[in-house]
């Protein structure tokens, strides 16, 4: 369905910008192929090759990641709102330029953590611009949809990088195989979104001209970057609940990729199956959005938030409880279901609320606390796992996780416009 905009032409809809929307579709899953390069790889190269004994050491490259790609979502949406959104993209992937060869050669583990600050920019300016386009094309009725194409694209493709590293490197070495799939990624999107991308600010602009009036009198278009973040942080109860939850479910993919890995080798797990089993979780979480997405388009994001979160807690306890592949393969399937409910749900809250004059900044802010979630999560489960063991950790990830559950079905409003 597609809606006419302003006299210049420009309309809003998936069927109506097809074409510049499944670009931006191959666009993000090449995103999410940089990251799966490292799911599994990494952190048993800082085992293997760098001999990291200490989880928090071992652990660093997550948090390095964590909190440069999290500052950068925020600059990301002042960015594509300032200079528009395909300057952004194109920067992301020219950063991303140099990481496969930081992975393949470095000598010491300081160039690890350097290629994970790069990867954490080029995540955020290109991961959080492609989120803002997609909105900015299809407008207010297939938001949800939207969003669960786009981040099923990222993870589908993490999932699928990550199964392939796990088979290269069990067949010939951590290094350098694994991150030639990086390389060939990087070079791809840079072209694709040189040559091929257009801007789409025009279509939030058309949209905010027809915008109704806003039901809050202070989320009208004329806010400041401060505001905007306030708003979304703490003062508007979907908005703010939205974000600790977005922090939490990203604290819970740092365990699953830092610790879970570790765990599983500790256990007399092959590369090979911890390769499946890090791929399972993705996979699942990337597939299922193709469906929550537009289900929450039919019945609303609160609840479907609400039980993603409590199904990742158990998901996450179970983890805790297993000790064998099939409890370990059904937790990650259980984990996956969870996320996959949550994910793309949130970003479709965020558009449900924020005014298409400053969206772009609003969905900047809760990917700053939802990325944000990846070194907090980095450094309190390579704490807790270096003092009290690994299954503490994973017990306290789960504790944590229903709590924030509880946090949304107790203070979010329902944001979708129709339910």
């Amino acid at each position: 369905m597609t809606i006419a905009a302003e006299a210049s032409g420009i309309r809003l809809g998936m069927r109506a910008n097809l074409a510049q929307f499944t670009l931006l579709v191959a666009v993000n899953a090449l995103v999410g192929g940089m990251l799966g390069q490292e799911r599994i790889v990494l952190p048993l190269l800082a085992r293997d090759v760098f001999h990291l004994t200490a989880y928090t050491a071992a652990l660093t490259y997550i948090v390095a990641f964590g909190a440069t790609k999290a500052i950068t979502n925020f600059f990301a949406g002042t960015l594509s709102d300032r200079y528009g959104r395909k300057p952004v993209l194109v920067a992301g992937w020219l950063v991303a330029l140099p990481v496969p060869a930081l992975l393949v050669f470095g000598p010491a583990w300081g160039w690890i953590v350097l290629a994970n600050v790069l990867l954490g920019v080029n995540q955020g300016l290109t991961w959080s611009t492609t989120v803002i386009m997609k909105i900015d094309l299809v407008g207010p009725e297939r938001r949800g949809l939207a969003m669960g194409f786009n981040e099923a694209s990222g993870y589908v493709a993490l999932a699928a990088t990550a199964l392939a590293t796990g088979a290269i490197a069990a067949h010939w070495a951590l290094r350098p195989g694994p991150f030639l799939l990086g390389a060939a990624y990087a070079a791809l999107a840079l072209g694709l979104s040189t040559l091929a991308v257009r801007e789409t600010r025009g279509h939030a602009r058309a949209e905010a001209a027809r915008h109704p009036a806003p039901k809050n009198p202070d989320h009208h278009g004329e806010l400041t970057t401060g505001q905007i973040a306030r708003i979304t942080s703490f003062h508007d109860k979907a908005l703010s609940a939205t974000s600790q939850a977005g922090m939490v479910n990203n604290l819970n993919d740092a365990l699953a990729w830092g610790i879970f890995p570790l765990l599983f080798a500790a256990h007399g797990l092959s590369v090979a199956a911890i390769g499946v089993l890090a791929a399972l979780y993705p996979a699942v979480w990337g597939l299922g959005q193709l469906f929550t997405g537009w289900w929450s388009d039919r019945i609303g994001r609160k609840h479907l938030i609400t039980a993603g979160m409590l199904i990742q807690a158990a998901a996450i306890a179970l983890v805790a409880i297993g000790s064998s592949f099939p409890v370990w393969a059904t937790a990650l399937v259980l984990l996956g279901v969870g996320t996959a409910l949550v994910y793309p749900t949130l970003l479709a809250a965020i558009g449900d609320v924020a005014h298409p004059a400053w969206r772009a900044r609003s969905v900047g802010v809760y990917r700053l606390w939802r990325d944000g979630g990846f070194a907090v999560g980095a450094l309190l489960a390579g704490a807790l796992a270096d003092a009290y063991g690994l299954t503490t950790a994973i017990w306290t990830v789960a504790a944590l996780t229903a709590a924030s559950g509880l946090i949304v079905a107790v203070r979010m409003y329902e944001t979708h416009p129709q339910t």
